[in-house]
């Protein structure tokens, strides 16, 4: 990345930074390849993620009734009304997209790849999801075609992590980063901003400590508390702290300033259907909310990794 002055240069942005990559415009396409996850299935676990409803993330075209060739063909359709040239990438994303035996994930991954006018995969993952043979296998096929994995990350803190039944801990997290990014592999990372029990301060820790891995894409998100989860109950029981719409502009400008430059920021903000959000609602689209972000950081001249240690 060619660093800007501190002027123009505000934060790594991973559309931008897509543009390195490919030389047309690139669209990620929503996949279920109908995966589950092992604090789901009993492995580690039942009940899911406190915070979990998958159905906040598939679109409409995103279905396990539909083949992963069907929702890819759904998916640019959608898509393609407005940009005709358009190319994707499949975008492994409901549960947990490496937990499977080698031979279903190389079928579903394969059949992506084949589809006409995808160009590449995010895989969307959990850390405790990988082993050896998998991270071999996705290291052989990031030498073919474009491909990121995303480790689900959440927070670095234990207690955390325990509270929320995310059936690993931060040293997992930290062993899976690492092992993926020694074989070469695009690395990325997602976190929940606003958990309880975390605040301000653990947040600004926690982009130091980031800055430290190894990490190319980091993908952040406010929590939002989905009806009928767990954490909803829990809120209905006792409400604890959500971030208003202004606490948490404030608060990524700061988590930006703590975070290493070279990190490339996908997204900021989730955006699930209103229907089924119980609290915060901001009533605020995605660029609407990078646009009032962006002002923020421009007017008091903050910029990313400009308190970064690393």
């Amino acid at each position: 990345m060619a660093m800007e002055s501190a002027r123009t240069f505000l934060y790594n942005d991973f559309a931008q930074w897509l543009q390195g990559h490919f030389s047309y415009r690139v669209q990620k396409i929503t996949v279920d390849a109908g995966f589950t996850c092992p604090n789901r299935d009993g492995r580690v676990g039942v009940g899911g993620c406190t915070f979990c409803n998958n159905s906040t993330f598939n679109p409409a075209y995103c279905r396990q009734s539909f083949s992963i060739k069907e929702q890819l063909q759904r998916g640019k359709e959608f898509f393609g009304r407005k940009y005709p040239a358009m190319k994707y990438l499949a975008y492994f994303q409901a549960f947990s997209n490496t937990y499977a035996p080698i031979d279903v994930l190389k079928q579903r991954y394969e059949e992506a790849l084949a589809c006409e006018d995808v160009v590449g995969l995010v895989i969307g993952t959990r850390p405790d999801c990988v082993d050896e043979g998998t991270l071999d296998y996705l290291a052989s096929l990031s030498r073919q075609t474009f491909l990121l994995v995303e480790y689900g990350v959440e927070s670095f803190s234990d207690s955390t992590l325990l509270e929320i039944n995310r059936g690993h801990d931060a040293a997992c997290s930290i062993r899976a980063i690492e092992a993926t990014h020694r074989r070469g592999i695009l690395t990325g990372a997602h976190l929940i901003l606003g958990l309880p029990g975390e605040d301000n301060k653990s947040f600004l820790h926690q982009a130091e400590e980031i800055s430290r891995l190894p990490i190319d894409v980091l993908k952040l998100h406010q929590l939002q508390v989905i009806k009928g989860t767990a954490m909803a109950q829990d809120y209905v029981r006792q409400p604890f702290h959500l971030y208003s719409l202004e606490e948490y502009i404030a608060l990524i400008a700061a988590y930006l300033e703590h975070l290493r430059s070279s990190i490339v920021v996908d997204r900021f903000v989730s955006q699930s259907p209103p229907e089924m959000v119980l609290a915060p609602h901001w009533g605020i689209k995605n660029h609407e909310f990078t646009d009032k972000l962006r002002q923020y950081m421009a007017k008091r001249g903050m910029y990313q990794g400009r308190l970064c240690g690393i």
